[in-house]
């Protein structure tokens, strides 16, 4: 059996384990192993937003247009398109990708075709809204896990291999554990951290940017049905996707008060907007310890936990994964043109000292 943290990022321990030495977790889980040479990864969610069967034509115009950008020699490895609608109200359509190092994100935000649209006053005027937010985690800030061990969605694109059996999980607290950071860090942010918004405003519309802070998690909980056949179906449809999407509304709309600054809940679409058999979680955090703790007292999550170790030795094409990640403040950036001022981080930012 092997660690989840990865041998050349295996260091002497200054913080305990939550288990013995000895522990076995009681079903077998991977996660994702990296190339040596990747040090650090940009994940990337480029959002376009629309209000109404009337703009949904152009909002699924500039997915393409954003999606067609990607193709470009410093896009990224990988991509996936979803879609959600949100508590306001609004469609959004979120745009996926993953870099395998972050100066070839920063070069392809910075190419003329790319810069040149996010910039122009076209987008001020155009019937849709816009976003990105991009954090880039090194590679001792994320950890995966993966109940199957081909295909790997989302950062596993990036990994060059699968790890064997692993022996961090099964427990509270091994999400944290198997984080390269977690042998001698602790991972919080300052005591006085707090979301600002450094130019625009968020009621006003146009364009606002919001600044993070160190250790913001971002977490990405995936299930793919699209290959299940029965009972397999049925036990996701009918036992696991009811009690998830609870928990996921009360996050959307209670989130404020247990420390998650954003949450979506997207289906994976195609570009013509049609849904896949396949969602996931989008969740951003004011630390990792806040999502610990509501993963820990929370009684949907609690009942999702309960399920999936009961089912998890009989699971064949029902394909469960997550990624969490944190990053350093300098490694975000949250941008938003004529979003909703309930739109992601903006919801929780404080107004800029001259509003």
């Amino acid at each position: 059996m092997e660690s989840a943290i990865d041998t050349h990022l295996t260091c002497p321990r200054s913080i305990s384990r939550r288990v013995p030495d000895d522990y076995q977790p009681p079903f077998p889980m991977w996660v994702g192993r990296a190339d040596t040479e990747i040090e650090q990864i940009t994940m990337g969610y480029l959002g376009v937003q629309s209000h109404g069967e009337a703009h949904r034509a152009q909002a699924l115009t500039a997915v393409a247009e954003i999606v067609a950008h990607l193709d470009h020699p410093h896009g990224p490895s990988h991509h996936d398109v979803t879609h959600h609608v949100d508590g306001e109200g609004y469609d959004n359509f979120i745009v996926v990708g993953y870099w395998a190092d972050p100066q070839s994100c920063t070069r392809w935000l910075g190419s003329p075709e790319v810069d040149r649209w996010w910039s122009s006053d076209d987008r001020l005027t155009d019937p849709v809204g816009y976003f990105r937010e991009i954090v880039s985690p090194r590679v001792d800030q994320f950890e995966t896990l993966y109940a199957f061990q081909d295909r790997l969605p989302g950062v596993g694109a990036l990994m060059s291999d699968i790890s064997g059996d692993i022996n961090e999980h099964g427990y509270w607290g091994s999400m944290r554990e198997r984080f390269p950071l977690s042998q001698n860090e602790w991972m919080q942010p300052p005591r006085d951290a707090t979301l600002r918004i450094v130019s625009g405003d968020p009621a006003a519309g146009g364009r606002v940017v919001v600044a993070g802070h160190d250790n913001i998690a971002l977490i990405r909980s995936g299930q793919d049905w699209r290959e299940a056949v029965e009972p397999e179906r049925s036990l996701y449809l009918d036992e696991i996707q009811p009690t998830l999407h609870q928990g996921m509304d009360f996050l959307r709309d209670n989130g404020a008060d247990v420390g998650c600054y954003s949450n979506r809940l997207v289906r994976n679409i195609d570009l013509d907007g049609r849904p896949l058999d396949e969602t996931y979680n989008i969740g951003h955090w004011r630390s990792l310890e806040k999502l610990e703790r509501w993963a820990e007292s929370h009684p949907t999550h609690l009942r999702i936990f309960t399920t999936f170790f009961k089912v998890a030795t009989e699971l064949d094409k029902l394909r469960l994964y997550h990624e969490v990640s944190v990053s350093d403040a300098q490694d975000q950036i949250f941008e938003y043109i004529n979003c909703h001022p309930g739109t992601g981080m903006m919801r929780d930012a404080s107004p800029a000292a001259n509003q």
